[in-house]
C-alpha cells in the first residue's frame, strides 16, 4: 500500500473545559498517561483490576488473558458472571432501584418512563416467557424490532436466560433476514408488527413471514410479536403469539443464568467485502466491561446525567451505548423511536431541551443533514433552543470532517462542551481511539489517542511501524477484552480477515488507514482499505450490493464503488452493464429507479445506489479484472490520470462517465 497522504492539516486545538477537568473521572493527561503506563507495565494485571473492580462475578476468574490458541483469545475464561444481572440487578442493590433507566420517546411525541425496578421486571417476566418455549442457555434468537423499550428488554432477556441474540436493523429485508436466521441458527424470533419512524408505520411482522417462507428456516419454533401499532397482521397457529399473552402471567422475578465468562452474548452481522454477511461473534464479560469502561472513560458519566445515543439497537453502537453501557453504569438514558427530520429538522434540539440531555452522541450523517436542515429553514436552527444543559458532545459511525466538527462544536455545543470523536467498529465492542473530555486537547476530525490499554500503531503492510506523518494500516497489537471472539461459524474468515499472516497472525487489522501527525501523535482515520462501504456510518459490502444487482434479471454485471457524499459520508455508485443494449437517456433513468428499488427490497434502502451508470462493458485488464481504481476516478468525477496501458477497452470510460 503506497504511503498515505496527510492532505488535512488541521491547527486548531481546543483544550478541555476547566470544570469538566475538575470533575472528571480521568482528569488532565498526566492521569491518562498514568493508566496507559499501568497498561503497559503489566498488561494482565492492568486488566484483572479493572475486571474485579467493575463487574459483578458469580465466580471469580483466575486466569486473566489465555493465548495459547491466538488469534482465538479468551479473557476471564474460568469465571461466571450474567450481564443482565450487571445491568440491571446491580442497580436494584446500590440505590437505583427508582432511578429513571429509560426515558422513551415515540414517533409522535409521546413520552414513557421506566425505573430501573420497572425495567427488572419486564425483562425477567420476558426471560421466563422464553424460557416456557423451551428456549435455553446457547440457543440463538433473532430480535427484529422497532427502537423501544421492549426491543431492549428483548436484548436483556436473553442474555438473562443464557441465550445469544442476533439484533437485524428494522430496514433490512425479508432476504437479509433469512440469511441471518440460516446462519446464526435462531430458534426463534421476536419482532412487531410495524414500527413508526417520521410518521409512517413500516412493516416488521410481514417482513418475518416473508423471509421464513423462502426455506431452510426449519428451526425457528417461536415468533414472538410485539403489537406496536395494533395493526392487523397474519398470525400462524401454533408458531406465532403476541408479546403480552407470553409475558403477562410470568413470575415478576427470573433466576439469572450464570454462565462462562467467554459464553457468546451476542452475534451482530456486518457486510464484508464479499457476499455473505460476516456474523461477528462477542463475549459477556470482556464486552461488558468495555462498555462500562468506556462509559466512564470516553462519556464521563455521572449520577445525574441525561444520556442520550441516537442509534438503533439494530448497530452496535445500540448495544454498546444503548442496552448495555448505560444500564451497567447505572445511567438515565433517552431511547428514541423516530428520525431526526420529523416533524421537522429540530426534533433533536428539541428533544434535548425537553428532557435536559446532558451527554449526546450521534453520527456524522445526522449532523450534516441537520447542517443542511438548518440552513434552508432558519427556525429549526439549534441556537433557537435551550441546549445549555449539555455538558458533552460526541460523534460516532465514521470520521467526522472538521467543518461538521466545528459546526457542531458552536451551535450545538456552544463552544462549550468537549466534541469526543470516537473511532471504533463492530468488531471492537466499544470505544479504541478517541478523546477524554477531562483530558485530551481536541482537534476537528481527529479521533486523537487510543484509550489506556488499547495497543494502536500504524503500520506498512508487512507489519512494521511507521514513523509519525507516514499513512498505514491501523492495527492493534495486544489482544482486548472486549474484541470478537470469532466469525460465527466461520474460524477461517475471522483469522485471515483480521489476523493475516501477512501481519504476523497476531496482530488485529482493522481494515482502516490512519496517519499519526508529527507534532501531537494524534490518529486521523483516513478511510477504508478494502471493498467495504461506510453509508451513515453503517458498513456494506460492495460484493453484496453487487450481487444483489446481478440477480437482477436484466443485469449481466455490475461493478459498485463509494464516492466521497456530503450528507452520508460515501454513496454508492454502481457501475452496471446489461443483458440487452444500453439504455438511451430516456430509458436509462427509469431502469436506473427500478435497480435501486430492487437493492432496497434485496438488502434494504441503506444499499440503494446514489448513482448507476450503464455502459456496453466494464473497465477490465486483458486478464479480465476489473479495474475497480479507475471506476472510484470515474465515481468522482476527476480526471484519469493513472496508467491505462493494461486496459483492454479505453473507450469504455468516456461512457461511464455519465451517471443516473
Amino acid at each position: 500500500m503506497a504511503d498515505i497522504e496527510a492532505l488535512l492539516h488541521e491547527t486548531r486545538i481546543f483544550p478541555p473545559p476547566t470544570d469538566i477537568v475538575k470533575t472528571a473521572r480521568i482528569s488532565g493527561m498526566e492521569a491518562y498517561r498514568a493508566l496507559c503506563a499501568e497498561a503497559e507495565r503489566d498488561y494482565e494485571g492492568f486488566w484483572a483490576r479493572l475486571a474485579r473492580e467493575n463487574l459483578h462475578w458469580h465466580k471469580p476468574f483466575t486466569q486473566t488473558l489465555d493465548e495459547s490458541n491466538a488469534p482465538f483469545y479468551k479473557w476471564f475464561a474460568d469465571g461466571q458472571l450474567n450481564v443482565s444481572y450487571n445491568c440491571l440487578d446491580r442497580n436494584l442493590e446500590n440505590g437505583n432501584a427508582n432511578k429513571v433507566a429509560i426515558i422513551f420517546e415515540s414517533d409522535d411525541g409521546k413520552n414513557t418512563t421506566v425505573t430501573y425496578r420497572e425495567l427488572h421486571k419486564r425483562v425477567c417476566k420476558l426471560a421466563n416467557g422464553l424460557k416456557s418455549l423451551g428456549i435455553k442457555k446457547g440457543d440463538r434468537v433473532i430480535i427484529y424490532m422497532p427502537m423501544s423499550i421492549e426491543g431492549i428488554a428483548a436484548m436483556q432477556a436473553c442474555a438473562r436466560i443464557g441465550a445469544t441474540h442476533s439484533v437485524v436493523f428494522g430496514g433490512f429485508s425479508a432476504k437479509s433476514l433469512h440469511e441471518r436466521i440460516i446462519d446464526v441458527g435462531a430458534v426463534a424470533v421476536i419482532t412487531a408488527d410495524e414500527q413508526m419512524r417520521g410518521g409512517r408505520a413500516l412493516p416488521l411482522k410481514s417482513i418475518v413471514d416473508e423471509a421464513l417462507g423462502m426455506g431452510g428456516c426449519e428451526a425457528i419454533r417461536k415468533v414472538v410479536v410485539y403489537q406496536r401499532t395494533r395493526s392487523n397482521v397474519n398470525m400462524v397457529e401454533g408458531r406465532d403469539l403476541p408479546l403480552h399473552s407470553l409475558v403477562d402471567d410470568q413470575p415478576e422475578q427470573c433466576d439469572p443464568e450464570w454462565v462462562d465468562a467467554e459464553h457468546p452474548l451476542f452475534v451482530l452481522y456486518t457486510s464484508g467485502s464479499t457476499g455473505k454477511p460476516k456474523g461477528v461473534q462477542h463475549s459477556s464479560a470482556g464486552y461488558l466491561l468495555w462498555a462500562q469502561l468506556t462509559m466512564q472513560w470516553s462519556f464521563d458519566i455521572k449520577p445525574e446525567d441525561i444520556f442520550w445515543c441516537t442509534a438503533d439497537i439494530g448497530w452496535v453502537t445500540g448495544h454498546t451505548y444503548v442496552t448495555y453501557g448505560p444500564m451497567a453504569a447505572g445511567a438515565t438514558q433517552i431511547v428514541f423511536e423516530g428520525v431526526p427530520s420529523y416533524p421537522n429538522g429540530g426534533r433533536f434540539w428539541d428533544m434535548i431541551q425537553k428532557h435536559r440531555v446532558t451527554i449526546f452522541y450521534t453520527a456524522p450523517t445526522a449532523i450534516r443533514s441537520l447542517i443542511k436542515a438548518a440552513e434552508s429553514t432558519p427556525d429549526v436552527h439549534p441556537r433557537k433552543y435551550d441546549l445549555s444543559s449539555l455538558r458533552l458532545l460526541g460523534s460516532v459511525g465514521e470520521p467526522i470532517n472538521p467543518e461538521a466538527w466545528m459546526w457542531y462544536y458552536k451551535n450545538v455545543g456552544g463552544e462549550r462542551c468537549p466534541v469526543v470523536d470516537t473511532f471504533w467498529q463492530t468488531e471492537t465492542g466499544g470505544h479504541m481511539i478517541t478523546p477524554l473530555p477531562g483530558a485530551t486537547p481536541l482537534v476537528p476530525g481527529s479521533c486523537t489517542l487510543p484509550l489506556p490499554g488499547i495497543m494502536a500503531a500504524i503500520v506498512d503492510e508487512a507489519g512494521h511501524d511507521l514513523p509519525d506523518g507516514h499513512g498505514g494500516l491501523l492495527v492493534v497489537k495486544r489482544p482486548w477484552p472486549a474484541m470478537l471472539r470469532t466469525i460465527w461459524g466461520n474460524p477461517e474468515r475471522f483469522q485471515k480477515g483480521y489476523f493475516p499472516h501477512e501481519l504476523g497472525g497476531r496482530m488485529y487489522l482493522a481494515g482502516d488507514g490512519a496517519i499519526r501527525n508529527k507534532e501531537t501523535g494524534y490518529f486521523t482515520i483516513t478511510g477504508r482499505i478494502d471493498d467495504v462501504l461506510n453509508i451513515s456510518g453503517h458498513r456494506l459490502g460492495t460484493m453484496e450490493i453487487e450481487s444483489a444487482l446481478v440477480a437482477n434479471p436484466l443485469v449481466a454485471e455490475a461493478a459498485v464503488v463509494g464516492k466521497p457524499d456530503d450528507l452520508t459520508g460515501e454513496s454508492i455508485c454502481a457501475f452496471v452493464v446489461l443483458k440487452r443494449a444500453r439504455p438511451t437517456d430516456d430509458e436509462a433513468a427509469q431502469l436506473a429507479k427500478e435497480l435501486r428499488d430492487w437493492v432496497g427490497k434485496e438488502i434494504g434502502p441503506i444499499a440503494k445506489p446514489k448513482e448507476i451508470r450503464f455502459g456496453d462493458n466494464l473497465p477490465k485488464t486483458r486478464s479480465g479484472k476489473i479495474m475497480r481504481r479507475l471506476l472510484r476516478v470515474l465515481a468522482k468525477d476527476e480526471e484519469i490520470t493513472q496508467d491505462v496501458s493494461t486496459l483492454e477497452n479505453p473507450a469504455i470510460l468516456e461512457q461511464l462517465k455519465q451517471s443516473q
